[in-house]
C-alpha cells in the first residue's frame, strides 16, 4: 500500500486548519487520521500499518488521493510530515467504513470540489446501499 502524510500547515490544507473532512479535529494519539478515495477506503475504516502500534481511522479525503489506493497519514506538523515521505506498507483493515455514510457526506458537497463528484459516482456504480 503506497502511503503519503500530510498536516494541516500545507497550502492546500490550511483552510480547513485541524479539522477532517467529518468536521472533527484530525487525531495523533493512539487513534491517528488518515485520508483517502472515499469510494476505496470509505469513511470510518480503521487499519493498523504492519510494524506499528497505532490504529488509523479514515477521517478525511483529499483530491490527490481521488482514483488511487493512496492512503494520506496526518502528521501534526511539516517536520514529521517530511520524515514520513511516501511509503509502501502492509496494512491491515480492522473494520470497513460506510459507503452510505461517505456518501451522506459527501452529497451536500457535489460540485463544491472537482474531486468530490467522482468519489461519489465510483460509489454509486460500485456499491449496493446499505441496509
Amino acid at each position: 500500500m503506497r502511503t503519503t502524510a500530510y498536516t494541516q500547515s500545507e497550502s492546500d490544507h490550511i483552510v480547513y486548519g485541524a479539522k477532517s473532512a467529518v468536521g472533527t479535529t484530525l487525531k495523533f494519539g493512539a487513534v491517528r487520521s488518515a485520508a483517502a478515495d472515499w469510494s476505496v477506503y470509505p469513511v470510518g475504516t480503521e487499519f493498523k500499518i504492519e510494524g506499528e502500534p497505532y490504529v488509523y481511522q479514515v477521517d478525511d479525503y483529499g483530491s490527490a488521493l481521488v482514483g488511487t489506493k493512496t492512503i494520506d497519514l496526518y502528521r501534526p506538523s511539516k517536520a514529521s510530515m517530511n520524515s514520513w515521505g511516501v511509503r509502501n506498507v502492509n496494512i491491515q483493515v480492522i473494520k470497513w467504513g460506510s459507503f452510505e455514510q461517505s456518501l451522506s457526506i459527501m452529497r451536500p458537497r457535489d460540485g463544491k470540489k472537482p474531486h468530490i463528484h467522482p468519489m461519489i459516482s465510483a460509489i454509486e456504480a460500485r456499491h449496493e446501499p446499505e441496509s
